[in-house]
C-alpha cells in the first residue's frame, strides 16, 4: 500500500466496534458529523465518509409543514387535557 498520500496529513486512531451485526467507528469529536447519516465509499483501499447534503426547503414544504401544524391545533381549547394514562399493578416479589 501507498502510504504517499498521508505524508502532508494528519492522522488520527478511532476505535472500532460491533453494534449488531455491523461494524462501526467510535470518531473522535474532531471528526464528528451533524445529521444522523453520512455518505460512505471506497476509494482503493479507503473508505470515505462524507456529510449527506442538506436539502433546501421549498415554499411547498414549509407549506405543507404549518398545514400539519394548524390541524393540530384547537382554537377552543388551547391547553388540551393530556390522554390519560393508566397504570398497571405489578405483582409483589
Amino acid at each position: 500500500m501507498d502510504d504517499a498520500w498521508k505524508a502532508d496529513r494528519k492522522t488520527d486512531t478511532a476505535k472500532l466496534f460491533t453494534s449488531g451485526g455491523s461494524q462501526a467507528v467510535r470518531l473522535p469529536k474532531a471528526y464528528r458529523f451533524e445529521g444522523s447519516e453520512v455518505l460512505i465509499w471506497r476509494d482503493g483501499p479507503r473508505v470515505v465518509l462524507e456529510p449527506v447534503p442538506r436539502r433546501a426547503r421549498t415554499q411547498a414544504d414549509l407549506d405543507a409543514m404549518w398545514k400539519r401544524i394548524r390541524e393540530l391545533d384547537d382554537p377552543e381549547d388551547p391547553f388540551p387535557d393530556p390522554r390519560p394514562q393508566t397504570i398497571t399493578a405489578r405483582p409483589s416479589w
